[in-house]
């Protein structure tokens, strides 16, 4: 550290003052004050790194004067000079002034140095890890951003490509042909539901909580034309059950991701040679919590990967179907809004997915 460290301390002596800054001005820069309001002035125009200031002084206490330093510059670090036995003071010294250490008077040159220095080392350890967090968040926040608007600007000419594959289907004879479009319908399909995955992984892991009223009849019901356009489901028999007598506040949009992805996680796990495949949804609404019950009767989830399956790009069966987002955004969601997720499967049975949600008005 090439800068000297900069020391205010406050004494309403005048010759520990003088004595002070006399002793230790080769080491480090020092300011003095003789009283609480003066050393308060000198902390709001000069940049302090360490203060020290006396606790019995006329007029403010050290520790007051400190409980009075933390309300505008918190930064610096806080020694405090005692020349008497007094737990009480201690005491509130650490609840209000948020106090480093304490130092004996009268006081010790080479005690006080290295108090000094070894003060200096946290306040410059916390400036640095407080700059490196601005510049993570301000990254985090660029990248959000970024993934955000990258799946919105994809959305568009994918979208002109599979519209133009459906115009070329209705025109063209040919079977061979009609087979390569099926293949980049199929290619498009994928791709857009992958870019849905990331705005839903967005919503789900990256956006504050927006509370508001949720009536769950409503939102499933909207949830349920896009699982119809989205998904062939006419071979599934859907039960759905709704309770809700009480109002409930929540996030809209991420019950919504968590009702996407379990549905979703339903239907692509469904026994392909049963006819009675089916998909049971069941909602309990009171003042204080939503409880979300899917279950199925589809594969089912081996015992030995219950504990992996809410885990970021992980997944329980080499069916290559599903991203690996899926569950691990259910989990995401549920525990930003202070909830919960069990899992209730047997392998070659079915599945189900409990979620607990606390009212969050």
């Amino acid at each position: 550290m090439n800068d000297k460290i900069h020391v205010l301390y406050i004494d309403d002596e005048d010759n520990n003052l003088k004595s002070f800054r006399a002793t230790l001005r080769k080491d480090f820069k020092i300011f003095t004050a003789i009283d609480a309001d003066e050393g308060l002035k000198i902390a709001a125009e000069e940049e302090v790194h360490v203060v020290i200031a006396d606790q019995r002084m006329p007029g403010m206490t050290g520790t007051e004067f400190f409980e009075e330093l933390v309300k505008f510059n918190p930064d610096p670090i806080r020694i405090l000079l005692t020349g008497y036995s007094d737990i009480a003071s201690v005491i509130d010294a650490i609840n209000k002034g948020e106090v480093y250490r304490f130092i004996d008077k009268p006081w010790n040159i080479e005690q006080i140095k290295n108090s000094i220095k070894n003060a200096a080392d946290i306040y410059f350890m916390r400036r640095e890890l407080k700059d490196k967090n601005l510049k993570l968040k301000k990254l985090h926040s660029e990248m959000n951003q970024f993934v955000y608007s990258l799946s919105h600007e994809l959305r568009g000419p994918l979208m002109s490509i599979s519209g133009v594959s459906k115009l070329a289907k209705m025109e063209l004879k040919d079977p061979a042909a009609m087979e390569y479009f099926d293949m980049i319908d199929s290619a498009t399909g994928k791709l857009d539901d992958y870019i849905y995955k990331m705005l839903d992984f967005y919503r789900s892991t990256k956006i504050d909580n927006k509370i508001s009223e949720i009536n769950f009849k409503e939102v499933v019901e909207q949830q349920l034309v896009a699982y119809k356009a989205k998904f062939i489901i006419d071979h599934i028999q859907l039960d759905i059950q709704i309770n809700q007598p009480s109002p409930f506040y929540s996030d809209d949009s991420k019950i919504r991701v968590i009702l996407n992805n379990l549905f979703s996680n339903s239907v692509q796990f469904q026994k392909g040679d049963q006819t009675d495949n089916k998909i049971n949804l069941n909602i309990e609404v009171d003042e204080k919590f939503a409880t979300i019950t899917l279950s199925d009767n589809g594969i089912g989830i081996e015992e030995k990967h219950h504990l992996d399956v809410f885990n970021l790009f992980s997944r329980a069966t080499q069916k290559n179907v599903g991203t690996g987002l899926g569950l691990y955004m259910v989990k995401e969601a549920v525990e930003q809004m202070g909830g919960k997720v069990d899992l209730y499967s047997v392998f070659g049975e079915g599945s189900t997915f409990k979620v607990v949600l606390p009212s969050m008005k």
